[in-house]
């Protein structure tokens, strides 16, 4: 069966919580996830045991938020199969933090514009580890003030060309150093949806920092976008993985838990890859010291 390899979960910014995730996967027959919470790993052991009590293997992942300071874009890199993954705490510290004092300062300026308090906003929040914007949204759906958490009232109070915003900016760490932090806790760095930011154009810049893949499926990426992912990926032997980005009602477009995934064959070779690689490694060093034998 396919892998959903993008899960968000209550502890970031989805809806659902991990146990309600598994159980869909379950009964979806999806026999594989990752959940992959932005710059939290709160759930992944969680995860795993859960998922071993409904036979579901459950991925350790995380969505790590970066910045191409170069280009002006934002990029998330998902970090899989993290053999140190206490590693990225820090990292993941650092942006959590930051993301903390920008909810508060929307917060503040939400609850100074509409009447209602910052602890009913904050109580949408409960059992996340930050404060999102959906959260926001949620406290004023339930307010009466917009019956969606993605429309009018979310583009005016968080787009950045919105003269009405609330926007406060947040400092995130830059790419290199992301996909330094996912290779030095052990994992597996792979581009989140290149189409959602438009990264395409950085890619030859991303694989020569280390970057090992490419999320090609996903609910922004259209056919021809996958053509020209998976074309990208088997120039530059990058990974292809896929994942439904799954948000609950919190999710920018309807999409069911398993509607994007990652094929078995693309999986196998994810999940194979550390092990091809340190043969690789072995294999050059080996010929490196027959050569400095030979002279």
């Amino acid at each position: 069966m396919a892998a959903d390899l993008h899960i968000h979960t209550k502890l970031s910014d989805g809806s659902v919580g991990i146990e309600d995730i598994i159980v869909i996967a379950q009964k979806s027959g999806i026999d594989t996830i990752a959940i992959t919470d932005h710059d939290c790993l709160a759930g992944t052991v969680r995860g795993q045991v859960i998922g071993k009590r409904y036979g579901v293997t459950v991925i350790p992942g995380v969505e790590i938020s970066a910045f191409d300071f170069e280009a002006g874009k934002k990029v998330h890199l998902i970090s899989y199969l993290a053999d140190s993954p206490n590693r990225l705490e820090a990292i993941c510290k650092k942006t959590s933090d930051a993301r903390k004092r920008a909810g508060q300062i929307m917060m503040l300026k939400v609850a100074a514009r509409f009447p209602i308090t910052s602890d009913f906003i904050k109580s949408h929040a409960s059992g996340s580890t930050n404060l999102y914007r959906q959260h926001i949204m949620h406290a004023l759906m339930d307010a009466g003030y917009t019956d969606e958490i993605f429309g009018e009232l979310f583009h005016a109070l968080f787009d950045e060309d919105s003269e009405t915003n609330v926007l406060a900016p947040t400092k995130y760490p830059s790419v290199e150093e992301a996909i330094e932090e996912i290779h030095g806790a052990g994992g597996i760095a792979i581009l989140a949806h290149p189409a959602k930011f438009n990264n395409i154009d950085e890619i030859d810049k991303y694989v020569e920092l280390g970057l090992d893949g490419i999320e090609v499926w996903h609910p922004t990426a259209d056919e021809e976008m996958v053509a020209r992912l998976s074309a990208i990926c088997k120039k530059k032997k990058l990974l292809l993985t896929g994942g439904s980005d799954f948000h609950g009602i919190y999710g920018e477009e309807t999409v069911t838990l398993g509607a994007y995934s990652t094929p078995q064959e693309h999986f196998d070779k994810l999940m194979g890859y550390k092990a091809k690689k340190k043969r690789a490694q072995r294999k050059a060093e080996k010929e490196a010291a027959a050569a400095a034998e030979s002279e």
